[in-house]
């Protein structure tokens, strides 16, 4: 059975350098701390994939579409295929009196969003820093063992889907047409991560979803009695 666009399928994955078989991402969290990469805030397990959509590397777009339900298959990824060659234009060197004002005190490996970018700090040297704009993996030749464990099928199924990725789990969910209402009961704390998860999860309903073109998000509050 092949994949086509827009699909909506689970997949456990594995990366790693070509160069030396170094670990460098899994969405399995036994071989993440076997290899010194766990990562206490990640989500692990299997991972939502919208085919030609969203969240999916050139390289592994194209082979999922040709796989089938529970196939497995190694790839090696040329870095165009994956995260692309290094642009050196996107290395800069910064002032070290330019993080001082913001009270960073910026060392190699550290992440920062810079200029509305996230930039790794390369060095730190006479007063003087050095910030990659590149994504850490540019330029890289990977390895990718990939298994597709499950396709989601059903409208609504895949609007929990996505809901789950951002942490919500909608108490109702009704499909008439192409248009979607949500309901997000009490049981909910409605704080600030809260509505930064709900727009991230309504702009991927209307961008990664082409049956549904209205989406009305409710939100269920109960007064607390007081004791």
């Amino acid at each position: 059975m092949a994949f086509k666009e827009g699909d909506f399928v689970k997949v456990e994955y594995t990366a790693k350098h070509a160069a030396d078989n170094s670990v460098v991402y899994t969405t399995d969290e036994s071989i993440a701390k076997k290899n010194n990469i766990f990562e206490e805030e990640r989500r692990y397990g299997p991972q939502l994939m919208v085919i030609g959509k969203r969240k999916l590397i050139k390289g592994l777009d194209d082979a999922i579409k040709d796989m089938s339900l529970n196939q497995e298959r190694k790839l090696e990824l040329e870095p165009k295929d994956a995260f692309g060659e290094r642009n050196p234009d996107l290395v800069r060197v910064m002032s070290l009196s330019d993080f001082k004002k913001r009270d960073i005190d910026p060392y190699p490996g550290m992440r920062l969003d810079i200029d509305g970018g996230v930039a790794t700090v390369k060095s730190v040297n006479s007063g003087r820093v050095v910030v990659d704009a590149n994504h850490p993996l540019a330029g890289d030749k990977l390895i990718y063992e990939i298994k597709i464990v499950s396709k989601i099928d059903g409208t609504k199924e895949k609007i929990e889907a996505l809901a789950d990725e951002v942490s919500l789990k909608p108490s109702e969910v009704r499909v008439e047409g192409s248009a979607a209402t949500v309901l997000f009961g009490a049981e909910i704390e409605k704080n600030s991560d809260y509505l930064i998860n709900k727009a991230s999860f309504a702009e991927s309903v209307l961008r990664d979803m082409d049956e549904i073109s209205k989406l009305h998000v409710n939100e269920e509050y109960v007064r607390k009695e007081k004791k």
